[in-house]
């Protein structure tokens, strides 16, 4: 993301997970642990959004960590439709967070993921921001958000995601009533509105 990124290897699940971290200048708020979209069609931990999401951990006061699933980048091991992932997450949180202030972040098929390591570790520790990018409601079973964290939530989609259709978003968090932001003709990517993204989820973070 910038010159500052340090990148390390540690051990996971299915061997060793290649990671990338950045600092805030000053003293951190606490660690963000951010997931990427799915392996199979290119995503890795310097895609553009979860970039973006990273930029606006570490200017809140997070230290920033992505990582790159197993297969992905130096991460050794296979795609595993999601179970493999969500072990390589929580390692990745076992490890670069294991106390303290945790922010919990995912892009599309990463967003999926994520929902499933809140929903592990919520009742095992405090978790202070959740945020859920272009959730990929439509190809993967996203687990629900426990109704005490949904002040903490945040759920970003673009209006006109043809990846991920806002209304298989909308149907996932409708029985939760859990809100929505909906980015006026934002596509997957949110091309062309990444500063807008970034500052959304900064709004987020200093609430």
């Amino acid at each position: 993301m910038n010159a500052q990124t340090e990148y390390l290897l540690q051990d996971g699940p299915a061997g060793v997970l290649e990671v990338a971290m950045d600092r805030p200048s000053g003293d951190a708020v606490g660690i963000a642990v951010l997931a990427h979209p799915h392996p199979l069609h290119g995503g890795t931990l310097s895609n553009k959004v979860v970039q973006t999401l990273a930029r606006a951990c570490v200017l809140a006061g997070w230290t920033a960590v992505r990582f790159n699933f197993r297969g992905v980048g130096r991460s050794e091991g296979a795609y595993d439709e999601g179970r493999g992932e969500l072990a390589d997450l929580l390692s990745v949180i076992e490890a670069q967070a294991p106390s303290g202030p945790l922010c919990l972040s995912g892009f599309s098929f990463g967003a999926f993921v994520t929902s499933h390591a809140a929903r592990q570790l919520h009742a095992q520790r405090e978790i202070r921001r959740l945020i859920l990018v272009g959730t990929a409601a439509s190809r993967f079973e996203v687990a629900p958000v426990a109704e005490e964290l949904h002040p903490r939530t945040l759920v970003i989609h673009g209006e006109q995601d043809d990846t991920v259709p806002l209304a298989s978003v909308m149907d996932w968090a409708r029985p939760q009533v859990l809100p929505v932001l909906v980015v006026p003709g934002g596509g997957h990517f949110f091309h062309g509105q990444l500063p807008l993204l970034r500052e959304l989820v900064l709004r987020h973070l200093h609430a």
